[in-house]
Formats: structure tokens, C-alpha cells, sequence
């Protein structure tokens, strides 16, 4: 996002700035009273500036802002975040507005976690510009500490002293900042009393920073601290003068125009507010003290914002896809009218070269026809080698059966004849012809077959038994049909059936015939 809000706030008043890509807007200041909530309004609903919808940073520099260095047991995971949502809990009941951040790990012992928590213990401070930004649906991104976010300032300078007290000049006071090799450990804020645009009272405030930091082992006796404060190039001089460095105290000065150029300020700041917010446009990092509820329009717009940009690139691909299917269309088009070409000129060279050649005995279309009934006729003509295996199988099975005559057909089945010739086939008294041939499909086959059955003691039941075995087995192939025209003993009701039972019957054999009728 190239445009931010940045809301400087202190004890009694809040300043305004506009960034807008990259660049810090001059401020605009109104005062903790009712007027200047009203004027606040007034600018954020400014129509020309459009500042509803732009993202809100609130930057406080306050007095009442709580820091405490504590050991808590080092647990990981969600039951070490709620350990340390307890404690904070316990040490600053009253506020909404408290964080922690983790410094290290003991070096002994336990090896517990050294953790600083912090506290703005003073809410009411921010209440009325909270509600108003609320009232408005101003999307809040975060809220941040001039103590905390002071360590990006402090990386931006090189500032590598083991013991160093960062004092800087600010809306809100003269504050005073420790950090432990890198690490802020205390912060506090105090009034300036100024004589001639200077603070007179840095000595005086630095002297006491220093003798509670050494009262609650922060700083052990005899560490020397390295007092670094940035100030205008014309204050510096006078305030050399006013500092002396001791045995215990070292004072260095760092000109806010070199500062500036650090952190990329254009203009020579005149406080160090300028360095902090330049910071926080540049670079804002997670929010120091928790929102709530106040971020909740900042989260509406950066879901809104996502799903913009989703459909835009879906959008986007859309239309990629559509560029290379058209793209894809017109060489496919180009291709199908390049085959055209050379088809159309195949189609010519064929009817040129056939125009030199001599008559044909046939024609293309017969001879091409000739083939595909000389295919039909090797694919589909009958034969009985297929209905032969068959019954061969099926004998196999009935050793009792034994082969007498075979009368093979293509075609319908014909009607009994006597003896062993068969009556010519024929379709309305004409020959059927090209159906017996296999075209356009292979024909019927029938096959007409005596044999013998084998009947020990002249086993009448015994025989038909393994005829009508004999017939199923048959019958189980595939388009076969079977059907029994003659058997060894004659069952119709009008023949007369005469016989003895009493004398021993010879072993012999009796006569039936079998019709199969198959369809390949």
C-alpha cells in the first residue's frame, strides 16, 4: 500500500501526517480537547484527501508506559503463549493495550526465558482518538511504541556498544532508552527543560537512568554507559559543554541530518519524531500493542483488496488463455487452409497423371469392390471345420456314442430326404446365392448326423439317458441349436411297444440321428 496515515500521539495532543509513496506529508496537530477531536474529524473526512480508507498507524509517545524485564520458564507452543498471556495478564490488569517480547535464555539454572513485558498502563490516553477513528470505520493496521520501534532506529545507526542509552528528543519529552547488547531492556520518558532550544536537563536525567539501571542490576558496577544523543548540529556544541564524560558515563552525539540520511529523511528533522514515523511508513512491523477490535476494518480491507487482486489475475489468465487460444485458432486456421492447398494440388497432379494412362479393363470403384467381397467371402464363406471341432468335442465326452453318417449344409437345414441325397436349396425357387457365399454375413449351418449308442441288456432308458446328454452338450455352444429327429425307441403315443423283460437281453447298439442347427 502506497499511502498511509501516520497518527503521532502524546499526552495532549495528536499529530497527523500524511505518506504517501515513500514520502512524510507535513503534520497537523490537534490538540487532546474536544476541539481538536472535532478538527481530527474534520481532516480525516477531508473530501480531496480521500484519508477513509487509508490505512491508520498510531505511533504513541507517552509517560505512562510500563516496562518490566521478568524470568518465566521456558515452555513452547500454545501452553507457553498462554503462560505468557497469564503474566501479562497479572502484571497489567488494567490496560488492554500489553505486549512481551522474548530477549534470550538464561545462561544457568533453569535456563529460563528473559522476557520484557510491556504496558501502556494509561488507555484513556488514546480512548477519544481510538473512538473517533472507530466511529469513522478508519482501518487501523496497528499500534506501535516509540520505545520499541527505537530499535530499528538504533540498527539504522550502527549503534554497537555492549551498554548504550539511546536519548532522543521528542513531541512527548526527552526520552531515554537501554539497550543490552542490541536488545532493549527500559525505556522512560521525561519533561525537557529547554534554555535556548536546548535541554538543560539531560545530564541530570541520564545521571538517574543510569543509577536505576545499576539499583536493579540491569547495569553492573563499574559497566560503563554509553550515552549516545542525537540532537540539531547547532545543540551539539552547547551540548558538550554541558556533558562531561566519568568514569561510569560516555556521552556521544549523533547530528539529526546525518541521522535523517540514515533512515532516508530528506529534510533535517527537528525532533527525532520525524526519524521514527520515516521508520514505521518505510517499514511497520507487526503491532506492538494489540488493536482489537479497532483493526477490524483494516482486516475487511485487506481481505477486500486480496480478493481484488485474485480476480484480477484470474482476469489476467482469463484473457491469456483466450490471447493464446485465438492465437492458437488463426495457426490452426492457416495449417487447415496450407492442407487445402496441398490436397486441391495432389487432386490435380492424380487427374493429370491419370489423363496420360491407358484405359483400364475396370473400373477403380469395381475393382475396390471385387476386394471387399473377395474379404467378405475369406472372412464369412462357410465351412464345417468349426462345427466339426464342436462335435468332436462333444464326443469325446460320450465314449458310448459312436459315428455312423455325417450330412453337412449351408444354409436353412434342409427337409429329410431318403437315402443320402439332399434337396438343392433354394429361395422362392431360386438358388440363394450370394448369402451362401457370406455376404453380407456368414450363413446358417446345419449338420445332419446318425449314430450308434451303446445299450447293455438292451437299456433302453439307459440309452436315451446318454442321447439326451449327448444332445445338451451340444447344445450349450454358442448359436447352436439341437434337436432329436429320430431316437432307439419310438415314444409317440399311436405306436404300439411290445417286448419281454423276464429273458436276459444280449448287449447291442441302437440307431438315432441328431439335427444341429448353428449361426456363426
Amino acid at each position: 500500500m502506497f499511502r498511509k496515515q501516520l497518527l503521532y500521539i502524546t499526552s495532549d495532543a495528536l499529530c497527523a501526517y500524511d505518506w504517501d509513496h515513500g514520502v512524510l506529508g507535513p503534520g497537523q496537530t490537534f490538540a487532546a480537547s474536544a476541539a481538536g477531536l472535532d478538527g481530527f474529524a474534520a481532516w480525516l473526512e477531508d473530501p480531496q484527501a480521500h484519508r477513509l480508507d487509508v490505512p491508520a498507524y498510531l505511533l504513541t509517545d507517552l509517560i505512562e508506559e510500563d516496562f518490566q524485564h521478568q524470568l518465566v520458564p521456558h515452555v513452547r507452543g500454545k501452553a507457553g503463549r498462554a503462560l505468557l498471556e497469564r503474566r501479562r495478564q497479572q502484571l497489567h490488569r488494567d490496560t488492554p493495550y500489553r505486549g512481551s517480547t522474548v530477549l534470550g535464555r538464561e545462561s544457568a539454572g533453569r535456563h529460563d526465558d528473559q522476557v520484557l513485558f510491556f504496558a501502556l498502563t494509561n488507555p484513556s490516553l488514546l480512548q477519544p482518538w481510538t473512538e473517533a477513528l472507530e466511529h469513522l470505520r478508519v482501518p487501523v493496521a496497528g499500534i506501535y511504541s516509540t520505545s520499541l520501534l527505537s530499535i530499528a532506529l538504533v540498527k539504522k545507526l550502527s549503534l554497537a556498544h555492549e551498554h548504550l542509552l539511546l536519548v532522543t528528543q521528542q513531541s512527548g519529552g526527552l526520552r531515554q532508552s537501554y539497550y543490552e547488547k542490541g536488545q532493549l531492556r527500559f525505556s522512560r520518558q521525561t519533561a525537557t527543560i529547554a534554555l535556548d532550544g536546548v535541554a538543560v536537563n539531560i545530564v541530570l536525567e541520564t545521571e538517574k537512568t543510569r543509577q536505576f539501571l545499576t539499583s536493579t542490576r540491569m547495569l553492573a558496577r563499574g559497566d560503563v554507559l554509553n550515552t549516545v544523543i542525537l540532537a540539531p548540529a547547532a545543540q551539539i556544541a552547547k551540548l558538550e559543554l554541558l556533558c562531561d564524560n566519568g568514569v561510569e558515563v560516555a556521552y556521544h552525539f549523533i547530528d539529526l541530518q546525518l541521522a535523517g540520511a540514515r533512515v532516508g529523511l530528506r529534510q533535517t528533522p527537528a525532533l527525532a519524531d520525524a526519524l521514527l514515523l520515516t521508520l514505521l511508513g518505510k517499514h511497520p512491523p507487526a503491532s506492538h500493542y494489540p488493536p482489537g477490535a479497532l483493526a477490524r476494518y483494516y482486516h475487511f480491507q485487506r481481505a477486500r483488496k486480496t480478493l481484488y487482486g485474485a480476480s484480477a489475475l484470474i482476469g489476467a489468465s482469463t484473457a491469456l488463455w483466450c490471447v493464446i487460444n485465438l492465437l492458437g485458432g488463426i495457426a490452426d486456421g492457416a495449417a487447415t487452409q496450407r492442407l487445402a492447398q496441398e490436397t486441391a494440388s495432389y487432386q490435380e497432379r492424380y487427374r493429370s497423371v491419370m489423363s496420360t494412362q491407358p484405359p483400364a479393363p475396370a473400373r477403380t470403384q469395381n475393382m475396390k469392390v471385387a476386394v471387399t467381397l473377395g474379404q467378405m467371402i475369406a472372412s464369412q464363406a462357410p465351412e464345417p471345420g468349426r462345427l466339426l471341432g464342436m462335435l468332436s468335442t462333444a464326443l469325446d465326452q460320450a465314449p458310448q456314442i459312436q459315428l455312423g453318417q455325417l450330412h453337412w449344409n449351408a444354409g436353412p437345414s434342409p427337409a429329410r430326404t431318403t437315402g443320402s441325397q439332399q434337396a438343392p436349396h433354394t429361395e422362392s425357387g431360386r438358388p440363394l446365392g450370394s448369402s451362401l457365399a457370406g455376404i453380407p454375413v456368414a450363413p446358417p449351418q446345419a449338420l445332419r448326423l446318425e449314430a450308434d449308442v451303446a445299450m447293455p441288456n438292451n437299456d433302453y432308458r439307459a440309452a436315451l439317458a446318454a442321447i439326451t446328454a449327448f444332445a445338451q452338450t451340444l447344445a450349450r455352444q454358442p448359436g447352436m441349436q439341437v434337436r432329436i429327429e429320430e431316437t432307439p425307441l419310438d415314444l409317440r403315443p399311436s405306436v404300439a411297444m411290445s417286448g419281454k423283460s423276464a429273458a436276459p437281453a444280449p448287449d447291442s447298439q441302437a440307431r438315432f440321428t441328431l439335427l444341429l442347427e448353428w449361426q456363426p
